[in-house]
């Protein structure tokens, strides 16, 4: 099968769609399938038997967060383009136009592609624009993740907003109308958890039988118990996105200004590169001393820090999947969890870590002081954990079960019986 995927930003270190990417376009491509991926910046690694096609797009933020890219591999008269021109000028305040001119030129780009090849099925990674529309006009079918619906980012960013005009900014950041119309007119939509296809139900008034459900899944080969690496007494892990509201660092870092007093620890944070707010908020709550920041962590030096911590913790206010919390255990470290999203998927209250309501950073201290003061309960939790990963999620029955879906879509587009009722396969079964 020849497969295509569409990602508009792929690098893994620009969260857990680049994750995926990487992982399912790479067993697919073990598997014996010709994989193409057609990305944007900030550029996907990929596995060597898949093929990428880099796309230069000149969106606001890309520039300045890859301003080497284009200071000096980008010819100057390109920028002045009218093209170039708009696209630089409407992203700086809207995300919709970010993805749609990405979308747009992943669209020509595959026109250019198919020349001299047919792709079987297009497989877009949340994108939802426009030109993913245009994809479908073809002979054959598109399906699209939704990792989680962005209408959660967007109210989570207006609860923020300290005022009317920054209510209406954040507003129309968001590319709600786009995607909504653009996904419902995909041949089936993929989410990572239950969690995450209930969010869908609501956010885009779509049919649950629309809807499959396949877990991501865990690099088992890279994050798995280390013999040659000790566990650190007292130390706390997270891992995410710290700019992003939905992962909760706040609610960890007041969870931990409660216990400095009382509670021996050190907390470890792994995040994006250029991320201000987390450690502005350590100086403010007098935790200087305690945190340590880390940046750009290959996949084995993160294998490693999970395998370091006591407890890792997941304080996120939502998760479509909750990669870092599997990854940890994975690793055989326990983790402290909201119920948030597909959470209470990953994580088994009382078995592999702790779950406490999301937003409650007393209860949040609460789990993380029962963990660090009880490291035989640790070993006990992490050694479940490990188990309940290794035997329920993969990324190789991802993608065996990806593939199940692309049969299914293309027997219908070839005349074959729709399938009926909930679509459902789940790596928790």
């Amino acid at each position: 099968m020849k497969i295509c995927f569409i990602q508009s930003q792929g690098h893994m270190y620009s969260g857990g769609q680049g994750v995926y990417l990487h992982y399912v376009s790479r067993e697919l491509a073990r598997m014996g399938h010709e994989v193409h991926v057609i990305a944007g910046v900030p550029y996907p690694d990929v596995a060597p038997e898949v093929v990428i096609h880099k796309l230069k797009t000149f969106g606001f933020w890309s520039y300045l967060d890859n301003f080497a890219e284009y200071a000096y591999r980008t010819h100057p008269l390109l920028f002045f383009h009218p093209v170039n021109l708009y696209e630089f000028a409407t992203t700086r305040f809207n995300l919709a136009s970010l993805l749609n001119m990405f979308s747009l030129r992943a669209y020509h780009k595959l026109n250019e592609l198919e020349q001299d090849r047919r792709f079987d099925l297009i497989h877009d990674n949340q994108t939802l624009g426009y030109g993913i529309w245009l994809m479908k006009q073809r002979p054959r079918p598109v399906v699209a993740n939704i990792h989680h619906p962005l209408a959660i980012d967007q109210q989570n960013a207006i609860a923020e907003a300290r005022n009317i005009g920054a209510r209406i900014g954040r507003m129309l950041w968001y590319p709600w109308v786009m995607q909504h119309w653009v996904a419902a007119r995909l041949d089936r939509i993929i989410t990572g958890s239950d969690a995450s296809a209930d969010s869908v139900v609501k956010a885009f008034k779509m049919p649950r039988a629309h809807i499959r459900v396949i877990h991501d899944g865990v690099e088992t080969e890279l994050f798995h118990p280390m013999d040659d690496v000790q566990t650190e007494p007292e130390s706390v892990l997270f891992v995410g996105n710290s700019e992003d509201r939905n992962k909760g660092i706040v609610y960890l870092l007041r969870a931990l200004s409660l216990l400095r007093s009382e509670t021996p620890f050190h907390l470890t944070v792994v995040h994006r590169p250029g991320s201000k707010g987390a450690p502005k908020l350590v100086q403010e709550l007098g935790l200087h001393g305690r945190v340590t920041f880390l940046e750009n962590l290959t996949s084995e030096e993160l294998g490693r820090a999970y395998n370091r911590a006591q407890v890792v913790v997941s304080p996120s206010l939502y998760e479509g999947f909750g990669l870092p919390a599997a990854e940890a255990q994975a690793c055989g470290t326990p983790v402290v969890a909201t119920t948030a999203g597909a959470l209470r998927e990953i994580v088994e209250d009382g078995v592999t870590g702790v779950s406490v309501p999301a937003g409650d950073a007393e209860a949040l201290a609460a789990a993380i002081r029962t963990l660090l003061e009880d490291p035989a309960r640790c070993r006990t939790m992490g050694d479940a954990g490990a188990r309940r990963i290794r035997e329920r999620f993969s990324w190789r029955r991802t993608a065996e079960e990806t593939l199940d879906l692309y049969r299914e879509v293309l027997d219908r587009a070839s005349g074959g019986s729709p399938a009926t009722g909930v679509s459902h396969a789940s790596g928790t079964s």
